[in-house]
């Protein structure tokens, strides 16, 4: 369980802060539901406490968290299939599991990848989203804001 003030990751959508506990009907149903704001833009989302653990709502990561995240990106890309839609499909689901060094790997290797062969447009959307999930975290995990954290990004995949 969550409290109001908690900084939290919601999968595939970034980190925020938890606001308020509200109680909403929908379809007949009353339920509780976290109002999370997102660090990055001004979006609110709102998530059913009953569905924390499906959803994969977890902390924002700790120091030791940053720590590992750092070493990923400074590692070589992992060898990735030449099939751009299994490579594809392999970068969802890492996005999709809501870990941030799951995460980091993406950046890293789509980094990488466009540097040395390009990316298609698809995959280009996917390292905009993976960046912005990444950045997301980190803006809250070091107190900091997206542009420091993007120069950050910046100077370690160099």
């Amino acid at each position: 369980m969550f409290s109001i003030g908690d900084k939290v990751v919601y999968p595939m959508h970034g980190a925020g802060v938890i606001e308020a506990i509200e109680e909403k009907e929908v379809l007949g149903k009353k339920r509780k539901y976290y109002v999370m704001k997102l660090s990055i833009g001004d979006m609110r989302i709102m998530v059913p406490i009953g569905n924390t653990d499906d959803i994969g709502l977890r902390q924002v990561a700790d120091e030791e968290g940053i720590s590992q995240v750092m070493e990923v990106l400074q590692q070589k890309r992992s060898t990735a299939s030449n099939n751009w839609h299994h490579r594809y499909r392999a970068n969802l689901d890492k996005m999709k599991s809501g870990d941030i060094l799951a995460v980091a790997e993406v950046v890293r290797n789509l980094v990488h990848r466009n540097q040395d062969k390009g990316l298609s447009t698809g995959e280009r959307r996917m390292l905009e989203n993976a960046k912005q999930i990444l950045i997301s975290e980190l803006v809250l995990a070091f107190d900091s804001q997206p542009a420091q954290i993007e120069d950050l990004l910046a100077r370690v995949l160099a």
